[in-house]
């Protein structure tokens, strides 16, 4: 159970229930954008399927995949290296 000051729900116009649900959600983003969870676990903690948490994230202009510079490097010499 998530504790918060009763009425803040409501000054942003969500049940209780849909507050809690954006809660976790915005919990699971932030763990995904730290590189603290995977997709699929941020997923799990937002109740929601991988899919609709990755389409969520770009909702809320979290990149979906996040590579350091050396990693989006090496995946463009591997697709040089494939394509001759």
């Amino acid at each position: 159970m998530i504790s918060y000051p009763s009425g803040v729900p409501q000054s942003l116009k969500m049940s209780d229930g849909e507050f809690t649900n954006e809660l976790l959600f915005m919990a699971a983003a932030k763990l995904f954008e730290l590189g603290r969870l995977s997709a699929g676990r941020a997923a799990r903690l937002a109740g929601m399927t991988r899919l609709d948490f990755i389409q969520r994230l770009g909702q809320i202009g979290v990149p979906a995949i996040n590579l350091r510079d050396e990693e989006i490097e090496a995946e463009v010499q591997a697709g040089q290296d494939l394509a001759g």
